[in-house]
């Protein structure tokens, strides 16, 4: 048992790595303090809620399996589109199951699980996660739009293009066509209804 809670707390101390390592396609498009994966991932995850919430699933497995979406990243990093053409990273499933390698078999099962599911997109809860992946990636560029980085269109136009669910689409159209912060615009003015 000892064995385990070292391995245990081992596993809490590198997924904490997702907090530091950043997103590297932002890096490409000119952001010089890109969003960390960590910070992806939590809004990633209150997106599939949503979405599945929607598309009339489970909100909190979409949630659940979201928040380990890039938990392999803590060992292969982020790699950006541009890499992959070159490089070839171990599938997410065998990373998670090294990551999982001495952990209480409870955990190992739950977080090998959500991984596998979000892998094989069988499940509506899954395919939902995998869109909020791609939505909030979208927000993301459009945030760094407003910003001023001007690089940000392909990884508007390739999240688009990946969306499978109606809502997921239709809340793409609704980010691409309010700004980020017009919902305060709307607080502030006195507007109850918003």
């Amino acid at each position: 048992m000892a064995e385990e809670l070292s391995k245990l707390t081992g596993l809490l101390y590198e997924i904490g790595l997702l907090k530091r390592y950043k997103r590297t396609g932002w890096l490409v498009a000119g952001v010089r303090d890109p969003e960390s994966i960590a910070d992806h991932s939590f809004r990633t995850a209150i997106i599939a809620s949503v979405i599945t919430a929607l598309e009339g699933g489970n909100p909190e497995r979409a949630a659940f399996m979201s928040l380990f979406h890039d938990t392999q990243e803590t060992r292969v990093t982020d790699i950006p589109y541009i890499g992959k053409r070159y490089l070839t990273a171990a599938p997410n499933e065998e990373v998670t199951a090294d990551q999982m390698r001495g952990v209480p078999e409870p955990v190992a099962e739950m977080v090998s699980g959500a991984v596998g599911e979000y892998e094989e997109k069988t499940s509506l809860e899954a395919v939902c996660a995998r869109d909020a992946d791609k939505l909030e990636c979208l927000i993301q560029a459009i945030e760094y739009r407003e910003q001023g980085h001007g690089n940000v269109q392909p990884w508007i136009d390739s999240s688009l293009a990946a969306l499978k669910t109606p809502s997921a689409k239709r809340i793409a159209e609704e980010a691409l066509s309010t700004g980020s912060l017009e919902w305060m615009t709307h607080i502030l003015n006195g507007d109850r209804d918003t």
